[in-house]
């Protein structure tokens, strides 16, 4: 008791309201304060939330070198507010914050105390700075990051035999069955028994079936510098079954997205929080719903992958209907699935890539015909046995340029003859996926070499360069318009800004935990932004660097 005094007596707990005169009712309410705890004092990197009684929409602004912080005036209108902090090893002092906002400004000086449960607020990054083992033990560990967090593994008590059976149970249910309210099962398959027994064990010697942990919990920096001059907007979709996967934002201002747990397209309207859905045909009922990638045309109307559904849509978005081009039954098993879509820029021949995962090859339809034609990318290659083309663009010719995540290749298909023509990256083991092409240069994510990189299709050269944080697994890239590449990922919940030239990053974390896949860069004015979905998370976030 005489602790809790003392900090009460240290830190101002209580919601402080400045004595600045009051202002018109019309004008909007600004909000500022400075965070503070008994061991650091002021602290900076500390993401403030303020959300408004009933709302779908959440701010954050974070907290500078001073321990200041402040929403900017415009940003929230008159009402009752919810305040949250994210700060690792931290947690609010006392109830939670509410305020009262109106046209005056108000202070709220916020007091931090020691979390009582630190592992809740660890990333996937974190647990894997700070689980025992080797890189190869832990390198299992990257796929289970697409379904749920690490944490449910380390505060599991299965010992090694109970893991067999778990593990023979999660390969029955697609990647898209992360939540547990929404399961669909897969096509059953089979581990290697010595993988199975090898994977199993080490999960056993990482949780909590011989008792406490005994390893030390790592935790990453707080954002410094410029990583705190940010403001970050939250748009909780309408259902948490919704797993928002790759957006756009289109040139009227609506923000698309794919729902790859769904038969749903979704589109936000930032400037209320508004949402609709339109439902997609479900043409095999037995097998899993939901999208994946999410592609505009040259006419910015969108294709999506249909996914386990089998084939492709076009939705038109003047008439809002969509157009199916399922892949035909003779040619269709359980299997098959398409994941990506890589419309053309301009109608030059009539036909749009995607992949058949089932059978990791690269398919092509004729869109007046709806055929399918197969191309096996790998066939006369000398590149292993794993592959899995997951990355597609096309330039000015329609020519295919595909990135293999199950290797290190970037691939090209040439739209005429069908010749394949591979380019290993300068890192081994790189596994490739997801990026953008910009008419000279591709850029894209090295999952598996914790990179982003780029190819210049005229020189035929690669760049590559390392990501600030460690076990990031960046899983996308997109270049603006000003010459910084952008990524997200499902792992380290920050949205990575680089400069390629100099190689200068700054990360700017996000309020809560998040697992991001695509990403899209808005350059308009009068700020950009970056948008990307939580997948796990049911909503949207836009990023805007105030610098």
């Amino acid at each position: 008791m005489k602790w809790a005094k003392h900090l009460f007596s240290l830190l101002p707990l209580a919601l402080t309201f400045a004595g600045a005169p009051a202002r018109a009712v019309d004008q909007p309410p600004m909000l500022s304060g400075v965070v503070r705890s008994r061991a650091e004092g002021a602290m900076e990197g500390v993401l403030v939330t303020a959300r408004k009684r009933g709302s779908a929409i959440a701010v954050t602004v974070a907290s500078n070198d001073r321990g200041a912080f402040a929403f900017p005036a415009g940003r929230l209108t008159p009402g009752e507010y919810t305040i949250a902090i994210r700060a690792t090893g931290y947690e609010l002092y006392g109830a939670p914050r509410t305020v009262s906002l109106s046209g005056e400004k108000t202070v709220v000086d916020l007091a931090l105390t020691p979390a009582r449960d630190t592992g809740a607020q660890l990333t996937n990054s974190e647990w894997f700075d700070s689980i025992p083992g080797s890189e190869k033990d832990k390198r299992p560990l990257m796929a289970c990051m697409s379904c749920h967090s690490l944490e449910r593994i380390v505060r599991s008590t299965h010992d090694a035999n109970e893991f067999v059976d778990v593990l023979r149970r999660m390969v029955n249910y697609v990647t898209e069955s992360g939540r547990d309210d929404i399961p669909q099962r897969a096509i059953p398959r089979d581990i290697p028994e010595d993988k199975l027994r090898s994977f199993a064990t080490f999960l056993a010697s990482i949780n909590r079936s011989r008792g406490e942990w005994t390893w030390r919990l790592r935790m990453a920096p707080r954002p410094r510098g410029r990583a705190t001059n940010v403001i970050i907007t939250e748009y909780d979709l309408p259902r948490a079954t919704i797993a928002p996967h790759d957006v756009w934002r289109d040139p009227e201002g609506f923000v698309w997205y794919s729902n790859s747990a769904e038969q749903y397209l979704g589109r936000l309207d930032p400037r209320d929080g508004s949402h609709r859905e339109f439902a997609l045909p479900v043409a095999r009922p037995d097998a899993p719903r939901g999208t994946l990638d999410l592609e505009p045309d040259g006419n910015s109307d969108l294709w999506l992958a249909l996914m386990y559904q089998g084939g492709l849509a076009k939705f038109d978005r003047r008439t809002e209907l969509f157009t199916l081009f399922p892949v035909s039954s003779g040619s269709a098993d359980e299997a098959t699935q398409q994941s990506m879509v890589a419309p053309a820029a301009s109608d030059i021949d009539g036909k749009v890539w995607t992949n058949e995962v089932g059978k990791q090859a690269i398919m092509r339809v004729d869109i007046a015909t709806g055929r399918y034609e197969l191309v096996d990318p790998f066939a006369n290659a000398a590149l292993g046995s794993v592959h899995t083309p997951y990355g597609m663009v096309t330039d000015a010719a329609n020519n295919l340029w595909f990135l293999d995540f199950g290797g290190q290749t970037l691939g090209k298909i040439d739209a005429r003859t069908l010749a394949v023509t591979h380019y290993p990256t300068p890192t081994s083991a790189s596994r490739p996926r997801r990026g953008r092409f910009d008419g000279k240069t591709i850029w894209f994510a090295e999952f598996g070499a914790d990179k982003l990189a780029a190819f210049d299709v005229e020189r035929e050269s690669f760049r590559e360069w390392s990501v600030p944080s460690t076990h990031s697994f960046p899983y996308d890239a997109f270049m603006d318009a000003d010459g910084d590449l952008w990524s997200g990922n499902m792992a380290n919940d920050r949205v990575l800004r680089m400069r390629p030239e100099s190689g200068a990053a700054v990360e700017y974390l996000l309020p809560q935990h998040a697992n991001i896949r695509r990403v899209f860069v808005d350059d308009r004015k009068p700020r950009r932004s970056l948008w990307a979905g939580d997948n796990h998370g049911a909503r949207i976030f836009r990023v805007e660097p105030l610098d």
